[in-house]
Parts: C-alpha cells; structure tokens; sequence
C-alpha cells in the first residue's frame, strides 16, 4: 500500500491496518494515534516526531525504524522487533514491550516511566539519560545495556540480567534488583539508596563512590567488587559475600554485616562506626585505620586481620578471639574537632605478638560503673545478684571502689569474658528500682538477718523521722538527678517516676522536685545536647497518656514547655 493511501484511510477514520508493509515508509511527524498496526512491517520506516499513543504494535517490525521523539505513551509493543531502532528521546510512558527484542535498540533521553519491559530481549541497548522511573523490567535482559545516568526510581528488575551493563551515575533510588545479575556492571556513582538487593550477583561490579544507604544487600554476592569510597550507611549485608571486595574508605556506618563474608577484603581506612558484625568472616581482612566506634563484634572470626591503627573507642567485643591479629598500635578516642583518632595504645611502643588479644581477654572481665554519688551496698548487693540471675553461670565480685568529687566508680570482676559496657549499664538500670524495694523493707530485711535495732515507734522523736525524710529526699535527689543526665527521655520517665511513687509513699512532697530538679536538669541538658531535644519532642509525640500525666510526665511537659518559649 502505498504511503498517501494509507494517510488517507487514516484520516478518513480506518484505523485496523495489520500487518501492512509501510517498510521504508516516511511518516515523519504523522498523527496515527490509536492505530493498529499489530504485525506490521515498519523497517526502516521515518516515525520521527510522529504520534503514535495508545497504538498497536504487537509484534511489529520496527527494525532500524526512525522514532526520534516520537509520541507513543500507551502504545502496545510487545512482541515487536525493534532492533536498530533509533527512538531518541521518545514518549513511552505506561507503554508495554513485553517480550520485546530491542537488540542495539536506542532510547536515549526517552521517556519509559511506568512501561512495561518484562522479558524483553536485547544486547547493547541503549538507555543513556533514560527516564524508566516504576518501570517493570523483570527477567529482561539487559547484558552490556547503556544505562549511564538512566533513572529507574522504584523500577522492578527482578531477575533481570545486567551483566556488564553500565549505569554509571544512574538512579536506582529504591529500586527492586532482586536477584539481579550484576557481574562486572559498572555502577560507579549510581545512587542506590533503599533499593532491594537481596540475593543479587555483583560479582565484580564496580560500586565506586555508589550510595547505597539503607539498601538491602542480604545473601547478594559481591566478591571482588569494588565499593571504594561508597556510602553504606544503614545498608543490610546480612550473609552477603564480599570475598576480597575493596571497601576502602567506605562508610559503613550502622550497617549490619551479620553473618557476612569479608575474607580477604580491603576495609582500609572504613567507617564501621556502629555496624553489627556478630558471626562475620573477617578473616586476613585488612582494617588498617579503620573506624571502629561502637561497632559490635559477637562471635566475629579475625584471624589473621591486619588492625593496625584502628580506632576502636567504645567497640563491644563479644567471645572473639583477638589473639591472632596483626595489631602494632590502636587508637582508642576519636577526637570529634579534628576528625583524627586520637590517644594511641601502647603510647611509646608496638604491641608484642597477641598482645592486644590478651589485653582484651584482661579487660573483658572487668566491668565498670559510674554512680552519681556513693551507692546503697544493701540495694547494690541485691543489683549484683539479680544480673547474675540473668546471665547464666555468671558471678560478679568487687573489686575496687573509689568515691571522688561528684561521682562514685565501681570496678567488679566477672568470672568470664562479658561485655563490660552493656553490663555496666543494666546495673545502672536496675539500681534505681532495687534501691526503692530495699528502702521500703529496710526493717523487714534487717530482722530476718537479725539485725533490727528494737525501737518504739511510740517514742520516737519527731526530729528523728524529720531527718530520715531528709536523707531519703537528698539521696532521692541525686540519684534523679543523675538517671536525667545518663538515660533518655523514654527510660528516665519510668524510672524517676518510681522514685517519685517512693518519696509519696515515705509522706515527703515532690512538688519543689518536680519542677525545680527535674524540670530544670531536661531543660540544662537539653540546651546542651540537640540530640537529647530532639529525643525530648518525640517523646511528647509518642508517650502514652499514661505516662505524660503522670508526677514525672507533667515535670517533662513542663521542661518542654519552657524550651518552646526560648
């Protein structure tokens, strides 16, 4: 049929054309919207600039076709041949390719949101500046596609195979890579944060400066893959493999690598700050000034890692055998201002062979805490033992206590390797609770160790009760005082409100407490530490009502709202 026919029955309303043979037809600018071409041979036809929305093209051939900005939002292309085909900067919004071959096919700058590519068929496609934001492309394959700085924001890549695809700088936000086949891609820069990962194969990819927060990377494959200076906050790697990856310099901070493999990978110079290692393989990797604040390690294997120069301020360190690293020096302060690591150990010298490992062994019996003034034994005794109760077959002894200006340090010895931070701060937890129930009975535990001193209450002094109530409310007192000033909005309110439930109790007024000391710790502590406001306002957003009116909730309420008015 010739081309002017074929316009005229258009125009005249005709719009069932299949399998017509338009090969080499100029159609350049054409409205042929809601056309139905199914079958038809359009090889090397000019489409450019035409407008083709909603049409049919199942199974078309549009093989080295001209579709330059063509407009075809809608259109049903699956099945279609559209190898060679040049659509540059076309519309195809919500169109459907399904099935497709799009073999050196070229879509630069063309517009694909929401299309469908399900199962499509292609070798060096070209999708360079692309827009496939929601596009659905699972099981496509995609091997040694150009996706250089494409967008494919909440695109499904399920399956699909990208097997050395390109997609430097590309914009994976929250994409779906299930399963994807990433071997030696090039992902450089690609912004990847909150994308689905899980199980994909990135063997080898090149992840270079990429930003991968918050992605999930669980049971994916990234042996020998190259994320030097990537971000990684947050990211899940949870029994993912990274066999000999190069993650120099990345930021891993908060990340959970549990379970993960990282033999022989090069972490030099990382920011593990807070990430979760328990049962990681990190054997012969190399963490030479690594930043290790916070970062939990249970179980981790580290045989034969290099740590030298390591900052590990505050690590928590659980039944890991440290006796078998290459250690010379660490740092165990970060000096915030600066940005260094700071306070070198050992100060003057290297440490001997499996020195660091034996000083850990040392220091993992020891626990450490700090008490705001000098502890109640009787109710510090029954502390001790209710942790040991907790923890199976452990027995804590004292071992040192020294009490000097504002505050107390206990130093207690454990029969075993723990976690001297988290132990430390349980006592500190349950201290406050045990300190209240030993106040109570204090006459009833006194007489059952036959210890009570025979006194009638009858003819005891007025003084005398009026001085018990006196220490009772200064040590009551500090020890608010000092649970405002270590715990966070959502565990002091709890805890101070039982001391206050207390003091009620003994007939002693809370009322100057409640709005003197209370009140004016939040608002100090507050003013000085943004974090501890921010905390501050979610509380009052998600405490119960409960709690908000209670003693201890109206003292809080009333802090914020003398922080609202400055």
């Amino acid at each position: 049929m010739q081309t002017q026919e074929f316009l005229q029955r258009y125009q005249q309303g005709e719009r069932n054309f299949g399998h017509i043979d338009l090969s080499g037809a100029s159609l350049s600018g054409v409205n042929l919207r809601e056309i139905d071409l199914t079958g038809a041979n359009l090889t090397g036809a000019n489409l450019s600039w035409s407008f083709l929305s909603n049409a049919k093209l199942i199974g078309a051939c549009l093989r080295r076709a001209d579709l330059r900005s063509a407009g075809l939002a809608g259109a049903n292309l699956s099945g279609a041949n559209v190898s060679g085909a040049n659509l540059a900067k076309a519309d195809l919004r919500l169109a459907c390719l399904e099935a497709a071959e799009l073999n050196w096919a070229a879509f630069p700058e063309a517009d694909l949101g929401g299309a469908n590519l399900q199962g499509v068929k292609s070798d060096q496609i070209n999708f360079a500046g692309a827009k496939l934001d929601g596009a659905k492309l699972m099981a496509a394959e995609l091997m040694e596609a150009n996706l250089n700085r494409a967008s494919l924001v909440g695109a499904n890549l399920t399956g699909a195979n990208l097997r050395e695809a390109h997609l430097v700088e590309a914009n994976l936000r929250s994409a779906i890579l299930i399963g994807v086949n990433l071997i030696e891609s090039d992902l450089n820069g690609a912004q990847m944060r909150s994308a689905n990962l899980t199980g994909a194969d990135l063997h080898r990819a090149v992840l270079a400066g990429a930003d991968l927060t918050e992605a999930v990377l669980d049971n994916a494959d990234l042996s020998r893959a190259n994320l030097a200076g990537s971000y990684l906050l947050k990211a899940s790697f949870k029994k993912a493999l990274l066999l000999r990856a190069n993650l120099q310099g990345v930021y891993l901070l908060r990340a959970d690598l549990s379970e993960a493999n990282l033999r022989s990978a090069d972490l030099r110079k990382a920011d593990l700050s807070g990430a979760y290692l328990m049962d990681a393989m990190l054997g012969e990797a190399d963490l030479r000034e690594a930043c290790l604040i916070e970062c939990r390690l249970i179980r981790t294997n580290l045989e034969g890692a290099q740590l030298t120069g390591c900052c590990i301020q505050n690590w928590q360190v659980q039944d890991v055998d440290l006796s078998r690293v290459d250690c010379s020096y660490v740092f165990t302060q970060f000096d915030y201002s600066a940005k260094v690591a700071a306070n070198r150990l050992p100060v003057d010298r290297d440490f001997e062979s499996g020195e660091l490992g034996r000083q850990h062994q040392e220091d993992s019996s020891i626990v450490k805490v700090c008490f705001a003034e000098s502890p109640n034994w009787e109710a510090l005794v029954f502390t001790m033992r209710r942790v040991e109760l907790e923890s199976r077959e452990l027995k804590l002894n004292v071992q040192f206590f020294d009490s000097a200006g504002e505050q107390s340090l206990l130093r207690l010895s454990a029969n075993r390797l723990v976690n001297g931070k988290i132990l430390g701060d349980r006592i500190l937890e349950l201290y406050p609770d045990m300190l209240e129930k030993v106040l109570a009975k204090e006459a009833e535990i006194l007489s059952l160790l036959d210890l009570a001193v025979p006194s009638n209450n009858a003819e005891r002094s007025h003084k005398e009760i009026l001085l018990r109530r006196q220490e009772i409310y200064q040590r009551m007192v500090r020890q608010i005082s000092f649970i405002l000033m270590s715990q966070t909005p959502d565990k002091f309110s709890e805890s101070v409100q039982r001391l206050l439930d207390y003091l009620k109790q003994q007939g002693i007024p809370t009322e100057q407490i409640q709005k003197k000391v209370i009140s004016q710790a939040i608002v100090q502590r507050a003013k000085q530490d943004p974090v501890f406001r921010e905390q501050l306002l979610a509380w009052e957003k998600t405490a119960s009502d409960r709690v908000r009116f209670s003693m201890m909730g109206e003292a809080v309420r009333y802090a914020i709202a003398l922080l609202t008015d400055d």
